[in-house]
């Protein structure tokens, strides 16, 4: 089917508005870290039946190794590092303003594509890389009133996590590319190679976020989180929207299109989120931020003219 990545990609741009309202929500009534486990381990739990009805086996096909080492690698950076950033910065600066600097992340996926796997990184590239910094600059930058300097209205820890986590997601994702590509073709259905490497990627980040978990807070949380029905809700409707469809469909997308291409339409998410944010947490809406969220999203828009 014509453009079947570029349509998976849009659907993930919704998926990741419903998750990023949903964690923000979950993180403060969680914890991040406690939130990453549970949604991590309850991502690998909804992949079983899938697999089972795919295969007839709850666990996936024979992975080959050079895939499985990409996938740990993704997934330690992609989850591990890119969402404990992520979702500290949902805490501190709230989810919408997450969501507009993840608009980074097609530049750090098609800046690390161009190095590896050969994907074109042409110069109009670098003019969509400086429109989206002018976007996110456009909703971040002030005028300070007292002083009449230019500064950030929003925490600097906010914003350095936030930065952060699009980084690490780009990155991520080129990685999960590059381990596809080691995937044996026939070895099982094409459909089903992306939740497979997703599967692998949720054993990297449960791993990491349990070993974090446990050095920084114990497991105590765990089990208190267990008992708290509004935080579970959160959970299961996170894991759902995220790691499991969004996570998953997002990989599928890069098969079919590029990287850059993929991460574009991804990227509409900071748009979608305004209204939503709006209603749910009366984050006000300015034009500023309108504005600003509409141009980062056309500058990264711009990749595919390069």
């Amino acid at each position: 089917m014509k453009y079947l990545g570029e349509i998976i990609s849009i659907g993930v741009a919704f998926s990741w508005t419903a998750t990023a309202l949903l964690s923000e929500y979950g993180s403060k009534r969680l914890g991040n870290l406690t939130l990453n486990v549970l949604r991590m381990g309850m991502a690998l739990l909804m992949a079983l039946p899938l697999f089972w009805m795919a295969t007839g086996s709850a666990l996936p096909p024979a992975i080959p190794i050079a895939a499985t080492g990409w996938m740990l690698l993704s997934g330690l950076v992609g989850y591990v590092i890119g969402d404990f950033c992520l979702f500290q910065c949902y805490i501190i600066i709230g989810s919408r303003y997450g969501q507009l600097f993840m608009t980074l992340a097609p530049l750090a996926a098609a800046l690390l594509a161009w190095l590896t796997l050969g994907q074109a990184m042409p110069p109009m590239s670098i003019v969509a890389m400086l429109i989206t910094l002018g976007g996110i600059s456009v909703t971040v930058l002030g005028r300070d009133s007292s002083h009449h300097r230019v500064g950030l209205k929003l925490p600097p820890s906010g914003v350095m996590y936030a930065v952060a986590a699009a980084l690490c997601q780009g990155v991520g994702l080129v990685l999960s590319k590059i381990g596809m590509d080691h995937y044996e073709a026939g070895a099982m259905p094409e459909w089903l190679v992306p939740f497979s490497a997703n599967f692998v990627r949720c054993v990297a980040g449960i791993a990491g976020f349990g070993l974090l978990h446990y050095l920084r807070e114990g497991f105590k949380p765990l089990s208190q989180a267990l008992h708290d029905r509004r935080g579970m809700s959160a959970v299961v409707a996170t894991t759902l929207f995220g790691p499991f469809v969004g996570v998953g469909f997002s990989l599928m997308a890069v098969q079919y299109t590029s990287a850059g291409i993929a991460s574009t339409l991804m990227a509409l998410t900071p748009i979608i989120i305004i209204l939503p944010s709006y209603w749910l947490f009366g984050q006000p809406v300015t034009w500023r931020s309108v504005i600003g969220a509409v141009v980062s999203v056309v500058g990264v828009t711009l990749f595919f003219l390069g």
